[in-house]
């Protein structure tokens, strides 16, 4: 059977002439740009219609299926967002408790207020050793849902940005066993089951519905992505038309013959190219596990596609490795955060790319190991008798993340809490009832008594009327609805300080709250 590209590429090459959308006609000479008009087409006869698959839409849908192990499987033309509101919409009625882990992206909480859903949230395990936000428990999952039996869904985000994976077949029974389905935002493991080398997908462990990015972690162009369907708990139906209403109803040719291409090449030549570069991967991340001084992390349970760097107990912040990776090196990052960099890898990626950034990586390392090294001389010559008495001590001017003993006889300072823990938040209202109030004191001319905008550090103990998030990865510091506590303001403080952009507030360094409480 031909695939949706071949079969484009075929109907560009033929005498048919079409007087209908879209616009450019297939006209190659028109535009002075290298854009693939010649294949850009719409519902027309033989080509399907997505909302309503018949025909070679239908048939490809179902070779991703098979391909992803998931009982229906649907494609997606506007990213992972369009499926993850669909399944939650589709999963819960107006008013609704719903479990949500609380690092997920933003558009679980857009779905959250389109459904005006009471969240109650889980949040994850933090690894104050590396700042890093890690797994939800299967444990603290079973905890919220004896503790809320109205919830009527669960929503986590597996792996996260950072590569962290949760226990996902523990956590399906957990919300099986009380009823509910389990919905996975997988968007950052479409890659995930087709080797050894990393975990099997969602699909494979109980999860009723999975969202796959292909367009983060395989070879499909943006705003490509699946959403997997499985199981009776769900209304596949009901889920359909959401995703009808939320979808585009002209979807790009050009987004889904990726899709099919993609889809193509995992299953006639995914074991080869998995193989070369799980290989190379693997050897990547051989050699940055022995630097000195920045640290390769990686948690019990992993997608080691991604690449976090972190340059904890360092000079360096994580912007500035940013910045000389990107000026000096011109290598891009997906990511800066808290106290790391995060490489996103793929199977599209060339020895070459891979090899510059190890030696970017290994350079920047030697340059913050030798200047530890000045610097520890320097301490010690400033107490002539402490350095004769060191003097040829091979431990002196190794950088303190090495886990080495300190040059000087003074006790190394406790370190302070990390402010990368996501912070904890007490729910006042659902953000849609926020949103009401808000809009309530907009039409009776109290917007001014009700509600105000104050900066950061006079918002303690206020409900915030606004998101507060940083993007990537989109997963919000502050909902509307909830109370800001002083970690908030810390945490936003923190990344202020960083010179991080926050994103969702109207004016810069204050928040719009709710006074009237």
């Amino acid at each position: 059977m031909k695939s949706l590209y071949d079969k484009l590429v075929s109907y560009s090459e033929s005498d048919y002439y079409g007087f209908h959308m879209p616009g450019d006609k297939r006209n190659m000479r028109m535009m002075d740009a290298d854009l693939p008009y010649n294949i850009d087409i719409t519902e027309i006869e033989g080509f399907d219609d997505l909302h309503h698959a018949t025909g070679i839409l239908k048939q490809a849908q179902i070779r991703a299926a098979k391909l992803y192990k998931a009982e229906k499987t649907c494609f997606l033309v506007n990213g992972s967002t369009g499926g993850i509101l669909s399944a939650i919409l589709g999963c819960t009625k107006k008013g609704d408790r719903i479990l949500v882990a609380r690092n997920c992206h933003k558009s679980v909480y857009h779905a959250i207020f389109l459904n005006e859903l009471i969240p109650v949230y889980v949040y994850p395990t933090f690894y104050p050793e590396m700042e890093l936000n890690g797994e939800i428990a299967v444990e603290k999952v079973e905890k919220m849902l004896a503790q809320y039996p109205d919830v009527k869904a669960v929503v986590i985000t597996s792996p996260t940005y950072d590569g962290v994976i949760s226990d996902v077949e523990g956590i399906a029974a957990a919300a099986h066993a009380a009823g509910v389905p389990l919905i996975v935002d997988e968007a950052h493991g479409a890659h995930l089951g087709f080797h050894p080398y990393f975990t099997d997908n969602a699909n494979t462990k109980g999860a009723d519905l999975v969202i796959h990015s292909l367009h983060k972690t395989l070879p499909a162009l943006t705003q490509t992505a699946l959403l997997h369907m499985n199981g009776s708990r769900i209304d596949k139906k009901r889920i359909r038309s959401y995703l009808d209403m939320l979808q585009t109803s002209s979807p790009s040719y050009v987004l889904m013959s990726s899709i099919d291409v993609c889809i193509e090449l995992l299953e006639k030549r995914g074991d080869e190219v998995f193989a070369e570069y799980t290989k190379l991967l693997d050897a990547v991340r051989a050699e940055l596990a022995q630097m000195k001084c920045l640290k390769l992390l990686e948690t019990t349970h992993y997608d080691r596609s991604k690449i976090v760097i972190s340059v904890k107990d360092t000079d360096y912040t994580s912007g500035r490795l940013y910045r000389e990776l990107l000026d000096t090196y011109h290598l891009q990052m997906e990511m800066v955060a808290g106290s790391y960099i995060l490489a996103i890898t793929t199977i599209g990626d060339t020895e070459d790319g891979m090899r510059r950034f190890v030696t970017a990586l290994k350079e920047i390392d030697q340059k913050i190991y030798d200047d530890e090294v000045l610097h520890n001389d320097e301490v010690l010559r400033n107490d002539k008798a402490l350095y004769n008495d060191r003097l040829g001590n091979d431990q002196a001017g190794k950088c303190s993340t090495v886990g080495t003993q300190q040059t000087t006889e003074q006790p190394r300072a406790a370190e302070k809490p990390s402010h990368y823990a996501i912070p904890k938040t007490e729910v006042v209202h659902s953000s849609a009832v926020m949103a009401k109030m808000v809009n309530e004191a907009v039409v009776n001319a109290r917007k001014g008594t009700d509600v105000k905008t104050f900066p950061w550090n006079q918002c303690v103990g206020h409900i915030s009327t606004e998101y507060a998030y940083l993007y990537p990865p989109g997963s919000p510091l502050l909902v509307p609805g909830e109370r800001i506590s002083q970690e908030v303001v810390d945490m936003l403080e923190c990344y202020r300080e960083q010179k991080f952009r926050i994103e969702g507030l109207e004016t810069e360094n204050s928040v719009e709250v709710w006074i009237n409480e």
